[in-house]
């Protein structure tokens, strides 16, 4: 199985750095937002993909239903692995916001 958003692998080609054994870190360090409006392009084009192949099928210019149904689940993985990084960055928020100072 592959991962959608690059995340799961290390780096993932998404450009976070990696942390080396005492702490080091290499590579850019880029900023959080960046990362996840990249991310959310990349599942917006998982889901047009999706989008395309179903209805390519419902017009008969494809015959494989088989590649129809893994571009949904893939896109459909995608989305839900964004919806949970947005629950936890509000959870996150949430917790930052009842601290007392």
């Amino acid at each position: 199985m592959t991962d959608p958003l690059g995340l799961i692998n290390g780096a993932g080609g998404t450009g976070l750095p990696v942390s080396r054994p005492g702490g080091e870190t290499s590579g850019p360090q880029p900023d959080f937002g960046a990362v996840l409006k990249a991310e959310m392009a990349r599942v917006n084009e998982l889901q047009e993909a999706a989008q395309i192949a179903a209805e390519d099928f419902a017009a008969g210019r494809r015959d494989d239903i088989e590649s129809v149904l893994f571009a949904a689940r893939k896109a459909d993985t995608a989305f839900k692995m964004l919806l949970q990084v947005r629950n936890k960055v509000l959870e996150a928020y949430e917790e930052v916001k009842q601290l007392r100072i």
